[in-house]
């Protein structure tokens, strides 16, 4: 035993090492990510051009596009892709930040990995710090009036200030405060449900201004009606019925032989056909509708026996538009003619027009009284310009609903993680222990966000911290940041720079949290069996046994 026991000390410690490694490499992969979107943060950054897997190229600044397009190897890379899809469904913005912020976090971890700190304790420090950093977010947060629509305004214009569209001014946020009011939903005790995905549609025709752009106070389909010439194509406060189910003839689910004995035969066969239809749309006009929807097919029988009553139809909608009709005008989805009820009916809408865009046609159903559902018609000179205000408006969207929300006001211009950051480095002095040092460093990581800023602004970074830095230490204001624009060190207040408090706490949250888990991966194994290049037969080795004898031979690494 004595002999062998040298032999495990020595595997002992290359296991330790490769720890160290697993951890050196997942830092790195974790900072080449933050730094390929680092120049991305702020009103003045730079945009990235991708050129997507079908030849397609993208101009943006959004930190999530971009990290999408990207075909990273490296695990750890992969994850902190994740970061940004995660924060990008969760709260719509703050995307380019929690890179930059996970980034840093696993950056000044390096060195205390270096000195053979163990990361458990690391993370321990960091999660005491992300604690004590939402507590100083609750103390500086300021509550806002959501129906006031100027503050509503520049709030959402402040934090999409940094995106493309903000040289058209107000007009983006205009559209996304419009449509998340439109379409948000008391709850009650104070509680709003604001479902963005669901009920906001976005409709991109290219052609016309980008000034043309609106909210439409209902939805916007691109169909026309089933016969054009035989239905109308305006309708005066239609009475809407929408249908989840077919208006023809049901056809066998496998293959059916009908052996008819007379030619009369037939004629029977067809006319119950004519009639199982004639019925379904009989007891569809007893409620005397004024435009028919159906999510299924229709026939021309059908469409015959509608038309003759004056009636307007459109079929094979999408569920999902299906869905909005209904929120929008008050109507019923109906899975069967026979249990129509006047209920079902809508009569919400204030007109149903057909009107023509390029060479397609689009149906409106609009001026809807109180609608819940809407659709926001987007108008550009192109698609890619159209697809990148679509990004934009969507981001906007995303924070006009955190702040309909949770109603919490925080700094922009990076002063609320300087505010974080003096907090955390004075209750560093408190913290006893070998804890002291990471949670220390975590405080120093989020400088990082007005580090990037300076830097994106082409300031002097060093000149512009330590102001920063002398402003907060003796905490005389917690809103001094920098004007992304400008350059200027000033009160975010006076110049209206502000961010969602959901945004920034999911942010910190995020951005630690995943900054541990990397932290604590110390091996990484591969189930992926690698190729063989063509040609090469499978070659056996032999596997190694080792002896006493070798044990003796093996170099000694001394404790």
């Amino acid at each position: 035993m004595a002999l062998h026991a040298p032999v495990l000390v020595l595997k002992d410690s290359l296991k330790r090492e490769s720890g160290a490694r697993v951890h050196h490499a997942n830092i790195q992969a974790a900072k080449a990510v933050a730094d390929i979107i680092r120049t991305t943060l702020g009103p003045r950054s730079m945009l990235k051009m991708l050129l997507d897997a079908g030849g397609g190229i993208v101009v943006t600044n959004d930190g999530n596009a971009i990290l999408r397009e990207l075909d990273l190897a490296h695990p750890a890379a992969k994850s902190m892709i994740e970061l940004s899809r995660t924060q990008d469904e969760e709260v719509g913005d703050g995307t380019t930040s929690v890179i930059v912020l996970a980034g840093e976090m696993l950056h000044v971890a390096q060195a205390f990995i270096d000195k053979n700190y163990h990361p458990t304790v690391i993370c321990r420090a960091y999660t005491k710090a992300l604690e004590d950093a939402v507590a100083v977010l609750d103390k500086i947060a300021m509550s806002v009036d959501v129906n006031d629509r100027g503050t509503m305004l520049g709030l959402v214009k402040s934090c999409i200030s940094t995106k493309f569209t903000s040289q058209f001014g107000d007009l983006i946020a205009d559209l996304a405060i419009d449509a998340t009011t439109t379409v948000g939903v008391d709850l009650g005790q104070g509680i709003r449900e604001v479902d963005i995905k669901k009920y906001i549609k976005v409709e991109k025709v290219p052609g016309g201004q980008l000034e043309d752009s609106n909210v439409l106070k209902g939805v916007m389909i691109n169909k026309d009606v089933v016969a054009p010439g035989k239905m109308r194509r305006k309708i005066v406060n239609p009475r809407i019925i929408l249908l989840d189910c077919p208006l023809e003839y049901k056809k066998g689910e496998n293959q059916t032989n009908a052996e008819l004995m007379k030619e009369e035969d037939w004629e029977v066969l067809l006319k119950m056909e004519e009639e199982y239809i004639e019925n379904i749309c009989a007891q569809i006009l007893k409620f005397k509708p004024d435009l028919v929807i159906t999510e299924k097919g229709l026939s021309d029988l059908a469409c015959h026996f509608l038309s003759k009553a004056g009636v307007s139809a459109i079929r094979r909608l999408r569920k999902t538009d299906n869905n909005r009709i209904a929120k929008a005008c008050g109507a019923t989805i109906v899975n069967r003619p026979e249990e129509l009820q006047e209920s079902d009916v809508g009569t919400r809408a204030g007109l149903f027009e057909v009107k023509k865009f390029g060479d397609e046609f689009f149906s409106f159903i609009v001026d809807c009284k109180e609608p819940k559902a809407c659709t926001v018609l987007l108008r550009g000179a192109s698609k890619d310009l159209l697809n990148e205000v679509e990004r934009n408006l969507q981001d906007a969207m995303s924070v006009a609903r955190n702040i309909l929300k949770n109603p919490k006001l925080l700094p922009g211009g990076g002063a609320t993680e300087l505010t974080v950051s003096a907090s955390l480095k004075q209750k560093s002095s408190s913290i006893e222990g070998i804890e002291k040092w990471p949670y220390e460093a975590a405080a120093l990581a989020f400088e990082a966000i007005p580090r990037t800023l300076a830097q994106n602004c082409g300031l002097n970074v060093i000149r512009t911290m330590t102001q920063l830095q002398g402003k907060h230490a003796n905490a005389e204001n917690a809103w001094v940041g920098i004007d992304g624009s400008t350059g200027e060190i000033v009160d975010m207040k006076d110049r209206k720079i502000w961010d969602s408090y959901n945004v920034k706490a999911q942010t910190f949250k995020t951005a630690i949290e995943a900054a541990c888990m990397l932290l604590r991966i110390d091996d990484i194994v591969s189930g992926i069996k690698k190729k063989q290049p063509p040609g090469s037969g499978p070659t056996q080795q032999k596997p190694t046994i080792e002896t006493e004898g070798d044990a003796d031979n093996e170099q000694m690494i001394p404790e």
